[in-house]
């Protein structure tokens, strides 16, 4: 088995992350084109505790590399299952995710966590663990998982550089959704004003 983990700072609000995070996958994200869909399977709100779960089926072009495909049967799509806990009281998103395509010979399972830093930051923090489990020699089982940590490594460098952009144009579009509100506030105030100086 082998571990990848990453930890990174937007300089956002939990409140913007955690709307964002269900953008991160729209045409707004110039690095997750190898994202072919994504489907809610459930979502459900615990009374109690108010906490958001969301079940998710993600759909990916595979961009392993050719040996790796070779082996596995040159699959051009993977599945994974992905669960989501939205926490807004201690202000937390949890997501696990486990590969559901060639999970007899690969096991990956992922958790990542966003939390506030402060009122205009949030963290990130990203596990993955992957374990090869097709028979045959360590020697090419630790190359598969080599494999796997240098292509979780590539992805979360794009992974950020995509989220930052989704962020940043949620940011304009709430702003711009808040000024027209504003401005429809204002025109509707200014016309009781000429109603009421009419009447």
């Amino acid at each position: 088995m082998k571990v990848f983990s990453n930890s990174e700072t937007f300089n956002y609000s939990w409140e913007e992350v955690s709307t964002a995070n269900w953008r991160k996958y729209c045409p707004w994200n110039q690095k997750s084109t190898h994202v072919i869909a994504v489907d809610t399977v459930s979502r459900t709100v615990d009374p109690e505790t108010g906490i958001l779960r969301t079940e998710r089926l993600i759909t990916c072009k595979q961009s392993a590399p050719e040996w790796l495909k070779s082996i596995f049967g040159g699959m051009d799509e993977s599945q994974v299952f992905e669960t989501s806990y939205v926490d807004p009281r201690n202000k937390t998103v949890t997501m696990v995710s486990a590969n559901l395509t060639l999970s007899n010979l690969i096991n990956v399972q992922e958790t990542v966590v966003y939390r506030p830093l402060n009122d205009h930051q949030t963290r990130f923090d990203q596990a993955a663990q992957i374990t090869a489990l097709c028979g045959g020699w360590q020697r090419i089982k630790n190359r598969i998982e080599d494999t796997l940590v240098s292509r979780f490594r590539e992805n979360a460098v794009k992974g950020k550089e995509g989220f930052e952009a989704v962020l940043a144009m949620s940011r304009r579009v709430f702003a711009e959704e808040r000024e027209r509100e504003r401005m429809m506030l204002l025109q509707a105030q200014a016309g009781n004003i000429r109603m009421a100086a009419a009447a």
